[in-house]
């Protein structure tokens, strides 16, 4: 996996992930997607050697959105935003990114958890949560989004181990095997510290 932080990077290989700091504030749904689909758009662009006017992303039925110009590349496409982060990942399989912001007063969601995640939070220490929430959800949320499903999938169904701050695993009874992902932390121009994660469906 590659991580990118530079909107002019372009990526020697795939699956990579791109984590841009816009700069901008954006407010309520329709702002954040315009900013994440415009950044994907331009980053996209720059990767193919295209204008940016040539890169076309649509949206299924469940938000997924799919690259549909360039045509006939296979490549699947995940995008996200937080506090003015744009992330945006690029693979040849199925993929999900996700950012979280670490909020140090985050109340724990517990009944939205696996019960194996609720347990691996409360063994740390409490300053240490926040941060290892951030990581988990992310993950959660990158690895719904691979499956192409968001959460309609219920969060509490399948559950993530956090390795280390890079590397996680997702355990699901629906599918066969462990899926691994990783992961990252970044500092986002005063806004914050997040955590973003990747899932690639082989």
């Amino acid at each position: 996996m590659i991580w990118l932080t530079s909107p002019d990077a372009t990526a020697s290989t795939l699956p990579a992930g791109w984590l841009i700091d816009s700069g901008e504030h954006p407010h309520g749904l329709t702002e954040r997607s315009a900013l994440r689909r415009e950044t994907a758009r331009r980053l996209i662009a720059r990767q193919f050697n295209l204008e940016h006017g040539e890169v076309e992303i649509e949206h299924d039925e469940r938000g997924k959105p799919i690259l549909r110009h360039p045509a006939g590349t296979g490549l699947h496409l995940s995008l996200a935003t937080r506090a003015g982060l744009v992330a945006v990942a690029l693979a040849h399989d199925p993929v999900g990114i996700d950012v979280e912001r670490i909020d140090p007063d985050i109340e724990l969601p517990l009944t939205s958890l696996h019960p194996q995640e609720s347990e691996a939070l409360l063994s740390l220490p409490v300053p240490a949560r926040p941060l290892a929430f951030a990581q988990l959800w992310s993950a959660k949320e990158a690895y719904v989004k691979a499956l192409g499903l968001g959460f309609a999938r219920a969060p509490e169904s399948f559950a993530v181990t956090l390795l280390s701050t890079e590397q996680f695993e997702v355990s699901d009874p629906n599918r066969p095997g462990v899926i691994a992902g990783t992961g990252r932390t970044i500092e986002n121009g005063g806004q914050g510290t997040l955590a973003a994660a990747i899932v690639v469906l082989a």
